[in-house]
């Protein structure tokens, strides 16, 4: 199935559904039916593979220890082989939405210890969720039906596209109206991502591992770019580490499965529900925070951060983030790039989505762009088009940071006027990508689109 058919399918059932669920709520239900569709077929695949014949796998059961303990020593969890996804599209006019309830709680019961960070609630989104789908067993269960029948036609793994992340996309444009006129600045379409993860790729390809980090990690998309685009130099996907922060716990959720279903280990996986800004991203166990804490600094940070949010700036003066000033209570945007500028190792480099507006805006705004200028913090400033991303047409940056650089200057490249329209959007094309990218690696200056600037230029026109 094609991205055309697919978005196609998902709008119908969609309609179908809408007097059903809220429109917004409708992207949760049927990205966690993928992904539960997802874990069940990589669990009969497992012990197919292990040597289990079709018939020995629809008589194991939770009592059976060894047998659970094989599948959720390598993939975490284990789902009783009658709660397996295919086993409810089996089930015809048999299947109930309590067919769901018990098979989300017996999977709750069997991850395993070592797993809970990846899995644990992972599906108390779409668990808490059911009982909205109707008022009656019987309405519910309809529309359970529709949800899971769609999940069966949607291919869970793709080598042309990010099933869940293009979901996620597409539903959001649909949904903008229903679930709020910013809902889709929380999503960067995939061709603004490929552009920041081929910068960062290009920054980190002698690196041995790689750490990279989002503190609003959406669906996952971003950091799943960069590994994509960091593999082509590393070979081994397994040397790069995700870490990631989501404030809003559906889509927290949405991020660990992403992930998971792009292959990354769990020990490569550190997500956590949270407020970027209020509090900060360490690393610690659960069990023992105090005694297992320590600053995380990575490689790469790279985030599309929700634009000039208001922020509680109250009593974080003295908060090492912050140390290069304190962004308005107004717009938390440059609170954000300071937060991933801080997360940094020495020689790291980072990317960040903004509005147009933090290059000129003044206040404590200006204190901050001065001391990033003079701590030759900002290495290039790329300016996009118009209108590309759901929710708002203001004009919009990426700014390429680095924790230190040997140069002071200041590349700005206008790419606003690379891009072709696609419906009521417009979207860079590939040679668009591809000439913002070459031009940030050679650093190098093209007429009327990009251009070195000194600081000593800079400090004249202040």
């Amino acid at each position: 199935m094609n991205k055309q058919e697919l978005a196609s399918k998902i709008w119908e059932t969609a309609n179908e559904l809408r007097g059903s669920m809220e429109a917004s709520e409708y992207k949760d239900y049927i990205l966690g039916f993928i992904f539960y569709k997802y874990l069940s077929e990589q669990e009969i695949n497992f012990l197919l593979r292990k040597g289990y014949e079709e018939e020995d796998i629809k008589e194991l059961t939770e009592d059976d220890e060894a047998d659970v303990k094989l599948v959720s020593d390598i993939l975490g969890y284990f789902i009783e082989p009658k709660n397996l996804f295919q086993n409810w599209i089996d089930k015809g006019t048999d299947f109930t939405v309590d067919d769901v309830r018990v098979a989300l709680s017996s999977f709750n019961r069997n991850i395993n210890p070592n797993h809970t960070k990846v899995f644990k609630g992972v599906f108390n989104t779409l668990e808490q969720g059911l009982s909205n789908l109707g008022d009656t067993t019987t309405s519910q269960t309809k529309a359970i039906r529709q949800l899971v029948n769609l999940a069966d036609e949607v291919p869970t793994s793709n080598g042309n596209y990010d099933t869940l992340g293009y979901i996620y996309e597409y539903l959001i444009s649909q949904f903008a109206a229903g679930a709020g006129k910013k809902a889709g600045e929380f999503y960067t379409p995939h061709e603004v991502s490929v552009v920041m993860a081929e910068i960062i790729a290009n920054h980190l390809k002698d690196n041995e591992t790689i750490e990279v980090y989002d503190p609003t990690s959406g669906s996952g998309s971003l950091l799943l770019n960069i590994g994509q685009a960091v593999s082509k130099y590393i070979g081994d996907h397994d040397r790069i580490k995700y870490y990631a922060q989501e404030k809003i716990y559906s889509t927290y959720n949405l991020t660990r499965m992403n992930l998971v279903m792009h292959k990354v280990i769990p020990e490569n996986m550190v997500v956590r529900n949270g407020d970027t800004l209020e509090r900060d991203f360490p690393f610690f166990e659960d069990s023992d925070p105090e005694g297992t804490y320590k600053p995380v600094f990575v490689d790469a940070v790279t985030s599309n951060p929700p634009y000039s949010q208001r922020w509680d700036n109250s009593g974080k003066e003295h908060d090492p983030r912050f140390a290069y000033g304190l962004a308005p209570k107004s717009k938390a945007d440059y609170a954000f790039l300071l937060h991933s500028l801080y997360h940094l190792k020495q020689d790291g480099i980072m990317t960040i989505v903004l509005p147009h507006g933090v290059l000129f805006r003044g206040g404590e705004e200006g204190v901050i762009r001065e001391n990033l200028v003079k701590g030759y913090n900002i290495d290039t400033i790329i300016g996009l088009p118009p209108n590309i991303f759901f929710g708002t047409g203001i004009p919009t940056i990426i700014m390429v940071l680095k924790k230190r650089r040997e140069n002071s200057d200041i590349l700005f490249i206008d790419a606003s006027k690379g891009f072709e329209k696609q419906g009521n959007k417009n979207a860079l094309r590939s040679r668009d990508i591809r000439k913002i990218v070459d031009t940030v690696i050679e650093r190098k200056e093209i007429d009327k689109y990009s251009r070195i600037v000194t600081l000593e230029e800079l400090d004249e026109n202040a």
